[in-house]
């Protein structure tokens, strides 16, 4: 027998998995299905952070599928299940920068301080250039103390220009400079960063559909990326964020960091469903190596993987 070594994503999902989803494949592993089985998978994918309204549609479907195959094994149960999450995951999925490649990509990152977005965007600039890429960054939170100075940092290590005005400077600004320098240079991606004030201030949910409206002026068709950076370990907590944030930028998908802090990753299944959100990326680690493009089918697969 050939062992086959779990992939970084499948890794992340090691809290998630020894905990409540290792409970669900163990009570899936039993013989037969009861009434009580049904009401415990319930309980433990609510746990699990899925979300009440996400888990009774999960286990209605899965019911109803066993009922008409005439399934009363809990084994085949786990497979049904197995195949509606992935479902899930996939009902809104699209490639990250869809469509034909084109002179300039702009990036757009956005979320709430304290979510990993500076280090998620040395990521997202580190797979590009793995890709073959130039790449350029653009500084777009000014107000928080220190942003620019840790994307620069981030920048000297990965050997990427950033444009960037001092603290305090007009977000929009430092965008419409960015762009140009950008076209200047023959940069293939533009990846932006943005304010990460409390998402519940109305002020700063103004200024990032400012910095949209500026980018889309400036070269139209852009943002081809709007990418909410979400702090798995938030929880339901993470889902008003991402409403919030749809309210004011158009966001495409999630950038989905600090997984393996969490014993409740099936936060994710609730954002993909209640949000119509596809998760583009996982932060897998702390170098800038460290970032996975989201696979639906290793993510369900490494939730039951024993």
């Amino acid at each position: 027998m050939i062992f086959k070594r779990p992939s970084k994503l499948q890794d992340s999902l090691t809290r998630t998995r020894q905990s409540f989803f290792g409970r669900i494949a163990g009570l899936l592993a039993q013989s037969d299905i009861t009434d009580e089985t049904w009401e415990e998978l319930e309980a433990l994918l609510i746990g699990a952070d899925v979300g009440v309204e996400t888990t009774v549609e999960l286990v209605e479907a899965v019911r109803a599928r066993a009922a008409s195959e005439h399934i009363l094994h809990a084994e085949r149960i786990q497979a049904l299940l197995k195949e509606q999450l992935v479902a899930l995951l996939r009902a809104n999925a699209h490639p990250y920068l869809q469509g034909e490649r084109r002179p300039l990509s702009i990036v757009l990152v956005v979320g709430v301080n304290g979510s990993g977005k500076t280090t998620s965007i040395a990521k997202l600039a580190r797979y590009h250039q793995l890709r073959g890429d130039k790449v350029l960054l653009a500084a777009g939170d000014t107000f928080r103390a220190a942003a620019i100075e840790q994307l620069q940092v981030w920048a000297g290590r990965l050997g990427v220009d950033v444009i960037a005005h001092q603290q305090d400077a007009d977000p929009g600004a430092v965008l419409f400079d960015a762009i140009n320098a950008a076209q200047s240079r023959h940069a293939d991606v533009l990846i932006a960063d943005t304010a990460g004030r409390l998402h519940t201030k109305h002020n700063l949910m103004q200024e990032l559909g400012k910095v949209s409206r500026v980018v889309a002026r400036q070269l139209p068709g852009a943002p081809h990326e709007t990418i909410l950076v979400l702090d798995a370990t938030t929880g339901q907590n993470g889902l008003a964020q991402a409403r919030t944030f749809g309210e004011a930028v158009n966001v495409s998908g999630l950038l989905l960091t600090k997984l393996d802090g969490t014993a409740k990753g099936g936060i994710v299944f609730a954002v993909a469903r209640e949000l119509h959100l596809p998760i583009l990326f996982v932060g897998t680690g702390e170098h800038a190596e460290d970032l996975t493009e989201f696979n639906a089918d290793e993510f369900v697969e490494g939730l039951f993987q024993s």
